[in-house]
């Protein structure tokens, strides 16, 4: 997996794929940095991804664009939620990865003098997806 690891973490995009209660797939672009064997992804606590994962930790990963448009295929994957020391960890690999544009992020929530809460999403390749309506997407 550590070719698979290496590939999608280069992508400047990854297509996050989680999924609703009722098994509906839903497709964010996000960041993506690597460590190792994991997968990682920054993002507001509040969000709907973090929210879903919670409830399923079952998801799947393509390379993508900005817009979404996928560049491979998905691959199979769980997430998890790490905040606290993990969170710190995340930011540090996005800001080596995305340099200007993660500080300029910042810089206009700092502006905008928005308090947003943001936390880590470890992402481990591999494993099944469950369930018929998660093969559809």
């Amino acid at each position: 997996m550590s070719g698979l690891a290496s590939s999608l973490g280069t992508a400047t995009y990854l297509s996050l794929m989680t999924y609703r209660k009722d098994a509906t797939g839903v497709a964010t672009p996000v960041w993506v940095a690597q460590r190792g064997e994991f997968l990682f992804v920054w993002t507001q606590a509040d969000s709907g991804k973090v929210k879903r994962i919670n409830t399923d930790p079952v998801v799947q990963v393509a390379a993508c664009t900005v817009s979404g448009k996928l560049k491979s295929g998905y691959f199979p994957a769980t997430a998890r939620v790490i905040d606290g020391g993990g969170e710190s960890m995340v930011r540090e690999l996005m800001g080596r990865k995305y340099g200007w544009q993660l500080k300029f992020l910042i810089w206009q929530q700092k502006v905008r003098k928005k308090s947003i809460d943001h936390v880590g999403i470890q992402i481990t390749l591999g494993g099944e997806i469950s369930g018929t309506a998660h093969l559809d997407d």
